[in-house]
């Protein structure tokens, strides 16, 4: 005779649905995934019979599979409807997991991550964030953890190091620092779960989110610059088909559609960010300026005074401070239609290099 589930386990595994069911269904709902509600688990009942828990178990189950991982990723970093409790929810639950996927391994690396970065202080240094800060502040996923790191996870502070490194956006996209990240954790195999490891992959990912940041604004105040140095010299559009505009796209537009993404790049990373369009952008405003023809039939002025990474942006024109975050972003949708849609890429799509794998590496440093 096969043994009944205790009744606790039922009611954790009841508990657990029902915290899982309103984020699933508003991510079905987003995301025109095909799947009918769970009827008790839309209902609300409290005290569901075996057949229930069942039922509402396999409905878990197909969200799973059917979530893809940009899609958790996106509206977990857009919507307000997923508390820090939520997070630890959906946490728990990839974590209980008997068997975990590649899937479920991205799932759970991110999770960690945007975790973290919600309970993390704004103003807190790289510098503190050490493994001993990291694992103290993911006690509530972790437990206490004895922080002997294996010497193969000394490659993700090599990973960070580059990353500070970059000067650009551009360089940290394409100069193959990103996908040595992305290659620990596939060597990393089953050792990717040990909780010593799972704190330091926690803190390489926020660190990289971090780095990610300095370079998207630094780029954006570049562009936001050199735009206005072009104005100085009289153009008005400039060839910008490389970042999937137009090939005299106003200047004023480019400015509106700069500014929403400087607001949008002070929230949360996204992976929605058009981050291969403002790395275009950016080398269209520089060819501009060294080209110095004006494109708008005005006279060209003289020169402006070079921009810099770090200087401020230039205050829009009125036009353009009117405009509405919603119209820069239907044109940054209009301009990357006909390219080809990065979606399906991990957060840190990160290409290899010697030295990865658990049996790799030089002893970590003791702090």
């Amino acid at each position: 005779m096969t043994p009944t589930i205790p009744v606790q386990d039922l009611a954790t595994q009841w508990s657990y649905a029902r915290k899982l069911y309103p984020i699933y269904y508003e991510l079905a709902r987003e995301f025109a995934i095909d799947v009918k509600p769970c009827a008790d688990l839309e209902a609300g009942v409290d005290t569901p019979g075996k057949e229930a828990v069942e039922q509402a178990n396999q409905w878990i189950e197909h969200m799973d599979g059917s979530i893809q991982v940009h899609q958790l990723r996106q509206f977990l970093q857009t919507s307000s409807l997923v508390s820090q409790e939520g997070l630890l929810t959906l946490l728990q639950h990839f974590l209980t997991k008997a068997t975990k996927t590649d899937a479920i391994r991205d799932k759970i690396d991110f999770l960690l991550v945007q975790y973290f970065s919600q309970i993390a202080p704004s103003g807190v240094n790289d510098t503190e964030v050490d493994l001993a800060y990291v694992a103290q502040a993911m006690e509530p996923v972790f437990g206490t953890v004895e922080l002997k790191p294996p010497v193969w996870l000394n490659a993700l502070d090599r990973v960070l190091e580059s990353a500070r490194k970059c000067k650009s956006l551009d360089e940290l996209l394409h100069g193959g620092i990103l996908e040595q990240g992305r290659k620990a954790k596939g060597l990393a195999g089953e050792l990717f779960y040990l909780p010593v490891a799972l704190v330091a992959f926690t803190r390489f990912g926020y660190l990289m989110r971090r780095a990610f940041f300095r370079l998207m604004l630094g780029d954006l105040n570049l562009i936001l610059d050199g735009l206005t140095a072009l104005e100085d010299r009289g153009i008005t559009t400039i060839d910008c088909r490389r970042a999937q505009f137009s090939a005299q796209e106003p200047i004023i537009r480019l400015r509106m559609i700069c500014q929403s993404w400087k607001v949008m790049f002070q929230a949360e990373y996204s992976s929605g960010s058009p981050l291969r369009m403002l790395v275009d952008l950016r080398a269209s405003v520089e060819h501009a300026l060294a080209n110095g023809k004006a494109k708008g039939g005005a006279g060209a002025k003289p020169a402006a005074k070079p921009i810099s990474a770090g200087s401020k942006p230039a205050p829009g024109k009125p036009a353009a401070a009117k405009a509405s975050m919603a119209f820069a972003a239907s044109a940054t949708q209009e301009a990357a239609s006909s390219a080809a849609s990065d979606a399906d890429a991990p957060e840190f799509e990160v290409s290899g290099s010697s030295g990865w794998g658990p049996g790799s590496g030089s002893q970590a440093k003791k702090k």
